[in-house]
Formats: C-alpha cells, sequence, structure tokens
C-alpha cells in the first residue's frame, strides 16, 4: 500500500477547503497551493470532481469567471465543516503519535 493509495475523496475536499480558507482560488492556483503545502499534485479531473462535490454539498461556491478562469471561494459551511474535520484529523494524529511514542519506550 503507498501513500497515495489510502487517500480517499474526502482528503482531496479537505485539501481544496484548505486552500480555499486561505483566499478565493481558480483551479491551477489550487493544484499549485495543494501541491505546496500538501505535497500532493491533483490533476484537473480530480481537482474539478472535487469542487463539484463541494459545490453541490453547499461548501464551496464560484465566483464569476474572469479572464477565462473561474474562482472558487469555501462558503460559511465549508469553513465549518473544515474546521470540525481538522478538528477531528489533529485529535486521531496526537493518539496516534501518543501510542506510537509508547510503544517506542517498551
Amino acid at each position: 500500500m503507498t501513500r497515495d493509495s489510502i487517500r480517499g475523496s474526502s482528503d482531496r475536499g479537505i485539501l481544496v477547503l484548505t486552500s480555499l480558507a486561505e483566499a478565493p482560488k481558480h483551479g491551477y492556483a489550487l493544484i499549485k497551493d495543494i501541491e505546496d503545502f500538501a505535497g500532493v499534485r491533483l490533476g484537473p479531473g480530480t481537482l474539478y470532481g472535487a469542487l463539484a462535490m463541494l459545490e453541490a454539498a453547499g461548501l464551496v461556491e464560484p465566483l464569476p469567471a474572469g479572464d477565462r478562469r473561474r474562482p472558487y471561494r469555501i462558503t460559511a459551511a465549508g469553513q465549518e465543516q473544515l474546521r470540525e474535520r481538522l478538528t477531528e484529523a489533529a485529535r486521531i494524529a496526537e493518539v496516534g503519535l501518543r501510542r506510537i511514542a509508547a510503544a517506542g519506550a517498551l
């Protein structure tokens, strides 16, 4: 199993929401930002599939297009969903790291 094989579609959504939490972005800017902060390169099909799912769920919304590029922004519901998911992930990471440390001390 590789690192990328354990990532699910919800992970892609979290990456997109995390990027949009900073500011609205168009597709290419999202791809570059996600690659910079997460080390994950989303292809255009994967990105726009994630954006479509997030938009359908009311977590992101498109802004008027400019220069052929359509930016997206996170909604209030998207911010709350992101906060909940990141808080949960941080809790799980804390428990996991504590357990790894305890196992190493044995």
